[in-house]
C-alpha cells in the first residue's frame, strides 16, 4: 500500500491534463490568482461533484485518495512550518492553498463513505508514518537556508505532480475524481512555477528529482494555468 510514495523515499535526502472536458458543467469551481496560487471554492465543489453519479472506486482508486489526502497535508503543513522559519509569503500562502486541496479530497472521501485517514490536523500529524518521516525530513533539510526551503517547494510540487499524473493515467475511471486530480495537477503546476521563480530569484539553480527534466522545462517555460 501507498507504493507512490516510494520513489520520495529513496530520493529526499539530498502536462498533461485538462480540466475534465470543454463542458463548464465539468470544470471545478478552481481559483487562480496572479502568482499562480491555485484554490478551490469548497462549497461549490461539492455542489459541482453532485452533478456527477457516485460510481464504484476499485482498491487502487481508494489507496490512491486515502495517500492524496495525507500528501496534500504534507505540503500544507511543510509550508507552514518553512513559513515559521523564513517568513516568505510564498509559504503562506500557497499552504493555504493546500489547505483547499487536501480537502478538496476529503470532500471525495465523504462522497464515497471512506475513512479519513487525517484524524489529527495538528502540522506533522499523519495516520501513515512515511508521511510522518517524510515531514520531519523536508522540513529539517527546509530550515537550512531560505534557498533549501525553496528547493523543499518545488520538490513537494514535483510529488504532487508524479503521484497525481500516475494516478490519473494510471488508475481512476471515474469522472468526479479526475476532475478534482486534474485541477491538483493543475494547482501543482502551478505552484512549482512560483517556487522556481523564487529559486531564480535568490540565485540558486534546480534539477528536477520526481519528474522528467523536459516535464520540468516545459512547465516552468509555460504561463500560469488559469481556473
Amino acid at each position: 500500500m501507498y507504493r507512490f510514495l516510494l520513489v520520495i523515499l529513496l530520493g529526499v535526502t539530498l502536462l498533461t491534463g485538462g480540466c475534465g472536458g470543454d463542458d463548464s458543467n465539468r470544470q471545478a469551481p478552481f481559483m487562480v490568482n496572479a502568482d499562480g496560487v491555485s484554490t478551490f471554492d469548497l462549497n461549490q465543489l461539492r455542489n459541482q461533484l453532485n452533478t456527477f453519479p457516485i460510481g464504484s472506486l476499485t482498491a487502487l482508486e481508494e489507496e490512491g485518495l486515502l495517500m492524496m489526502r495525507e500528501e496534500e497535508k504534507l505540503a500544507h503543513d511543510v509550508y507552514t512550518t518553512l513559513y515559521a522559519q523564513h517568513g516568505l509569503a510564498i509559504f503562506s500562502n500557497i499552504a493555504s492553498s493546500e489547505l483547499t486541496h487536501t480537502e478538496a479530497v476529503l470532500a471525495l472521501l465523504e462522497r464515497y463513505q471512506l475513512n479519513d485517514p487525517v484524524t489529527n490536523n495538528a502540522v506533522g500529524s499523519f495516520s501513515n508514518s512515511e508521511f510522518t518521516y517524510l515531514y520531519t525530513v523536508l522540513t529539517e533539510s527546509g530550515a537550512i537556508s531560505l534557498l533549501e526551503g525553496l528547493y523543499v517547494g518545488a520538490q513537494v510540487e514535483e510529488l504532487d505532480i508524479y503521484d497525481l499524473m500516475r494516478l490519473s493515467e494510471d488508475i481512476v475511471d471515474n469522472p468526479d475524481v479526475e476532475l478534482v486530480y486534474n485541477n491538483l495537477l493543475k494547482g501543482s503546476r502551478n505552484h512549482l512555477r512560483a517556487f522556481y521563480s523564487q529559486i531564480l530569484n535568490n540565485h540558486g539553480t534546480y534539477r528536477p528529482q520526481y519528474i522528467s527534466q523536459a516535464l520540468f522545462d516545459e512547465i516552468v517555460n509555460s504561463p500560469i494555468e488559469r481556473g
